[in-house]
Order: C-alpha cells, then structure tokens, then sequence
C-alpha cells in the first residue's frame, strides 16, 4: 500500500466561453500520460490532481453570465476523457474544478471537482464554501433541498479519499468532517492567489496544508493554480503545489511561482493506518470534546436560499454575520 501521489499544476489564458474546456482537458490528459509514465522507470503515480479553475475561473461577475458562457452539466464528454486515461493508466484523477449547472438547481453555479477512477466517477464535490464577496457560486448548505452528499469520501484501491476545494481548506471543520467520513488522503484543489501563498510572511498556503494533514492525521495532496497574472487577473497566482505527509512534514513542493509544474511524493498507506491503530497521543479525533465546542451551534453566515447570488447580497450577508460576532 505505497505509492505515489502527483500534484500538477496548470497555466492557461482565461477563457471566455466554454469551448475552451475540451483544449484544457486534452492538455491535463497528456500531463497525466507524461507524469505515470516518466517516472514509471522510479514509482507508480497512481494518484493526479489538478488545480481549481483549471477548465474555467469565474471570468464573469455574475451568475448569469456564468451560466451564459461557462458552466456545463456533468457528466460529460470531459469526464469521458479522464475516466479513459485512468482506465488505460490504472491511476485516479481529482479533476481541476469546472462551473456547474445542474438541472435541479437551475438558478445555480456550482465549483465542482470529481474523483475519477478507471472505473469512472467516484466522488463529486461542490465547494461548501465559496470564496466570498467575488464568487458567487453556490454553496450545497445553503440550498435546504440538498440531499447529496456534501462531503464524500471515495474508498479506492489506493485508500480513502476525501477532497475540498480553496478556500474550504480555511475552515478546519469542512476538513475535520471529510476526515471524520474517513479520509486518509486529503486532496486540495486550489487557486490560491498572492499575497497568502509560499513565500514568508504570509504562507497561508503551506501553514494550513501542514495543519491540516497534522491535525487529522491525514497524507495531503494540495495542487495550486500555476496561472499568471497576464492570464488570470486580477490575481497572479503563486502555485507551490505540495504533498504533506500525516505528521504534518512537507514531502514535496514546487518552487513558488507560475507556470505548469508538477510535484510528486510517496503515500505509504500502511504507515498512516499503523500510525492511526497505534497512537493515543495526538490523535485530535479520538481525544475531541465536541459538547466544549457550542460555537458551532449557532448560525452566522446566512444561507442564500435559492435566490439568485450577487456580490452586493453576499456583501451584505457577511455584514450580518459580522454583528453576530462577540
């Protein structure tokens, strides 16, 4: 139960309609092809993930106009595309993330990533918490007719797997839980911008990786967007892609800055799952109090129900939750 996990990151030019997506997938399919079989001659990559907005970032400001020019239903045929590099690799991908339409939500935008095997889906996860005010995806706890699972874990071949996306990975609870359904790897798939990169003072995105692997005891593979700010505006996006083992050490990391990068490290399922068994010390799972936590008990940010999503509504959601604050 070793083997190795793979975090690539991507750089695109922004797109502005969704024919751009059948490129974008043809480009990640040939970087998976290169990764398992370049360093077949070392190890089995038999774990890829891709950035969040790999196939589409939120170029359009609203939801409308998301939906008007970049949001797909899936599955579809780009989904076909990975299920069959998998199945001709034997290896699972978690895709980059695409903006979702879905018939029972019709005034809706998901960001949504999936899980896919040679088997083909395993898992679809919509981000639970949106980067706000400037996204204005949906999130699925806001919506009171949701009755998919909000945080899956996929049981694999290759362990557990569990996956959020960005801006999910500052809320330890979103992680908590998919560790709590059992995750043994964390996959994050992030576009993760500057200033809170991996560059000191402000290396969010390295401090909360290692948090989040240490404290729930827990591999993570964390992909970053590798965009420019020539491409990407208005951010410039620090990439850093890394994998980070269960006691919180960083494996692996790309070298901040732009541009397609990959990074590979070594999953030993077994060491996690002896370490899980044997440890009574730091195991922040078992030793949780959950009744000394009443925080979570009550409410704060406001669901946006099925209305359709702005800034100026979020804006004003957030100013809400901020006078329920001590």
């Amino acid at each position: 139960m070793r083997y190795h996990a793979a975090a690539i990151q991507t750089a695109f030019e922004t797109p502005k309609d969704r024919s751009a997506i059948a490129d974008r997938v043809a480009r990640m399919c040939a970087m998976a092809e290169s990764t398992v079989g370049g360093y077949e001659p070392f190890f089995d990559v038999r774990l890829i993930a891709f950035p969040e907005f790999a196939h589409t970032p939120p170029c359009y400001l609203t939801v409308k106009e998301l939906q008007q020019h970049l949001a797909v239903e899936l599955p579809n045929e780009h989904t076909d595309a990975y299920a069959r590099v998998c199945k001709k690799l034997g290896c699972w991908i978690q895709t980059g993330t695409f903006l979702e339409r879905h018939p029972r939500w019709p005034d809706a935008v998901f960001n949504t990533t999936m899980l896919i095997g040679p088997d083909g889906i395993l898992a679809t996860y919509r981000k639970v918490n949106p980067w706000i005010p400037w996204e204005v995806h949906a999130s699925p706890h806001d919506l009171a007719d949701y009755d998919l699972p909000m945080f899956p874990v996929a049981d694999t071949p290759i362990g557990r797997i569990g996956c959020a996306i960005c801006y999910d990975w500052l809320f330890p609870e979103t992680i908590r839980q998919l560790a709590f359904n059992g995750a043994e790897v964390l996959v994050r798939v992030s576009a993760y911008m500057d200033p809170w990169g991996a560059t000191q003072p402000m290396d969010w995105w390295t401090l909360f990786n290692r948090a989040r692997a240490a404290e729930n005891t827990a591999y993570v593979v964390a992909a970053n967007q590798g965009a420019s700010f020539r491409d990407y505006p208005p951010f410039s996006w620090p990439g850093g892609s890394m994998v980070v083992d269960f006691e919180g050490r960083v494996l692996a990391q790309a070298d901040p800055g732009p541009g397609e990068k990959v990074v590979v490290a070594p999953i030993d399922l077994d060491a996690l799952r002896a370490a899980r068994a044997r440890s009574r010390g730091h195991d922040m799972r078992a030793h949780l109090r959950t009744s000394a936590h009443p925080y979570m008990e009550r409410p704060y940010l406001a669901p946006s129900g099925t209305a359709a999503i702005s800034i100026e509504s979020t804006n004003e959601r957030i100013a809400h939750a901020k006078r329920e604050l001590p």
